[in-house]
């Protein structure tokens, strides 16, 4: 039974293993993308024929919205809308104002591809979504056609991200997965680009998520690496972290223009204050960028649990919690057959 339209009574803030708080939460709200990127979701591997989710599988808005009630009522105060593409959601902008107007959440936001963004982003706004991250991996077509692989245009993506500018949805930070061979050389052209346009440029390490992209470390481009290429150019300097558990490491800009950010999961893991969990898009619960395996909390609130029951539900999984892949990663995480990306988001 739910409890959805009563204030819920807030508790301690729960704690896993290593005493990391749950601050964090990010819903994939589908499983499906209309890009198919060499290190998400490849092609050869989702192609025509793959098999997505059936509309009934998805958690419902109103699972969605009951579930992030839950997860409130146990410290969590930013919540990220993922996918998959997340604007392929029909309706989402439904779903935005649900969670907009629940008193606890302090973050709304979203990630998405930038795809839709410019015919989204006003009605977003309007929705209550407070920011959106873009993903966009070079500014060169050619480039940025081979990551995407379906001929989806740079200038498009830079629409969505104006748009969203103009409405408000800010501070808008853009990410860049960085593979060795593939696009390092749009580093620079990205950095000077968005330094100029006032956005946070963001650069993430090819990263071993799933087991469909071929990940090897020799395609990593460490984010030692790209501080010294950006530094050479545009002098930078670290910054403190703005929140616990922040991903990034934060530079600054000496000229005083902005700022840019670094996700090194690979080469600097973080593991040690990460705060967040994941709902997939088919409501099983992870604890982990790297999981194995997840909680199945549709069934639970398919089966009638009470708020109460769900909430210890996740207190029990995330106090049992003690994922460390990035800390790990070696021969013992070798081989694991980790949950795809564009299933938990990014």
């Amino acid at each position: 039974m739910s409890d959805v339209g009563t204030k819920q009574p807030a508790i301690d803030q729960v704690h896993d293993t290593l005493g990391r708080p749950l601050h964090d939460l990010r819903i994939s709200v589908t499983d499906r993308c209309n890009f198919r990127c060499v290190y998400c979701m490849p092609k050869e591997v989702f192609g025509p024929g793959y098999a997505f989710l059936p509309r009934e599988e998805l958690l419902t808005f109103d699972e969605i919205e009951r579930l992030v009630r839950v997860f409130t009522r146990l410290g969590v105060r930013k919540v990220r809308l993922t996918g998959g593409e997340p604007l392929l959601r029909p309706n989402l902008e439904e779903l935005v104002e649900r969670l907009a107007a629940l008193p606890d959440i302090d973050d709304l936001t979203m990630t998405t591809n930038g795809s839709l963004l410019a015919g989204k982003a006003a009605s977003l706004r309007k929705a209550g979504l407070d920011r959106v991250t873009v993903s966009l991996d070079s500014l060169d077509d050619d480039v940025f056609a081979s990551m995407n692989d379906v001929d989806f245009p740079v200038e498009r993506v830079l629409a969505g991200i104006e748009a969203a500018a103009s409405v408000g949805l800010t501070p808008i930070k853009i990410n860049m997965v960085v593979k060795r061979g593939v696009n390092e050389q749009s580093v620079l052209p990205m950095a000077r680009f968005f330094k100029e346009a006032g956005h946070i440029l963001r650069f993430i390490e090819y990263m071993d998520v799933g087991t469909t992209n071929g990940w090897r470390l020799d395609d990593v481009v460490s984010a030692g690496e790209l501080v010294r290429r950006i530094h050479d150019e545009m002098p930078i300097e670290p910054v403190d972290a703005a929140y616990y558990g922040e991903v990034a490491s934060r530079y600054r800009y000496l000229d005083g223009r902005g700022e840019i950010g670094f996700i090194a999961s690979v080469t600097q893991p973080f593991c040690s204050a990460c705060t967040r969990a994941r709902l997939s898009a088919d409501g099983r619960l992870y604890t982990c960028l790297f999981a194995v395996d997840g909680h199945d909390f549709r069934q639970y609130v398919r089966d009638g649990l009470t708020d109460d029951d769900l909430l210890a539900q996740v207190e029990s999984v995330w106090q049992g919690r003690k994922d460390q892949y990035s800390d790990l990663r070696s021969a013992q995480t070798d081989g694991l057959h980790k949950v795809e990306m564009h299933f938990i988001g990014g």
